[in-house]
């Protein structure tokens, strides 16, 4: 009897632990997707693994390493393929929610201006000039000579002071599209 080359010993010893770890990896991937994908998954994963030069220590650890890679592709894929597909014809969408209570709105108009003045600079100046007046950043940069960027940071950090201030001062609830619903005084009598 002669001994057989390593190549064949390789590939033979592949085939057998790829035979031991198909039952395991296929219900892996059952779990985690549509039971009409799990073939073409698991088709792809061991292409993965034929593929590639990879010499793991852990071959098991690495199989489910790429499994979990080839099922995050399928996903992908999946709904790649989903957004490019026409749309069927269905019943139209329902009407909007209704418009904002006029009552809350107006509260919280008249809270804004009041409470943007007395914001530390720059954020007030920057506020009114954005969320009062209705400014575009870029104008506002032109007119305070300061980068778009700066304008922008300056607008998120003076709603986030103006944020906290409302939550001390207000309960306010909001729609599914933050539009505010109601709006209840805690401690200010607004």
């Amino acid at each position: 009897m002669t001994p057989r080359a390593p190549a064949v010993l390789a590939v033979a010893e592949t085939a057998r632990l790829a035979a031991a770890l198909i039952g395991p990896l296929r219900a892996y991937v059952a779990r985690r997707v549509p039971a009409d994908a799990v073939d073409d998954v698991v088709q792809d994963l061991f292409l993965r693994v034929a593929r590639s030069n990879t010499e793991p220590t852990d071959l098991r650890a690495w199989v489910h390493a790429v499994a979990r890679s080839a099922i995050a592709d399928h996903f992908r894929t999946d709904a790649r393929r989903s957004n490019r597909e026409p749309l069927e014809e269905t019943e139209p969408l329902p009407a909007p929610e209704p418009a904002e209570p006029v009552q809350a709105r107006q509260v919280l108009a008249a809270w804004l201006a009041d409470e943007v003045p007395r914001l530390p600079e720059p954020y007030a100046e920057t506020l009114a000039l954005t969320e009062l007046e209705g400014l575009a950043h870029q104008e506002v940069a032109e007119r305070l000579g300061v980068a778009k960027g700066t304008v922008k940071a300056r607008v998120s950090r003076g709603r986030a002071l103006l944020r906290g201030r409302l939550h001390e001062c207000c309960a306010v609830a909001l729609d599914a599209r933050n539009g505010v619903l109601d709006l209840t005084p805690r401690a200010c009598g607004c």
